[in-house]
């Protein structure tokens, strides 16, 4: 696909329509590689996309036990209070 370099400012950039914004999933950044003669885009993913769901399944197969006591026998929380 050729696109045309436009002036934006005192720099130039390229603008990306709406529809590649979307098919992407590209919001407001994108990661730039430079790469062998290319410049490559790509569309920076959600650090913790997914995770809700794997939650969701973890309950579902009670799997979400906590490892280890989210509190110690000996431990008082009266100078908190």
């Amino acid at each position: 696909m050729e696109v045309s370099i436009i002036k934006i400012g005192n720099s130039k950039g390229l603008r990306l329509s709406k529809s590649i914004l979307e098919r992407y999933n590209i919001k407001d950044k994108v990661e730039l590689i430079l790469e062998k003669g290319q410049i490559i885009l790509k569309p920076i993913e959600q650090p913790r996309k997914g995770w809700d769901k794997a939650f969701k399944e973890m309950q579902e197969n009670n799997d979400d036990q906590l490892l280890i006591d989210d509190m110690f026998g000996d431990e008082s929380f009266d100078e908190w209070k």
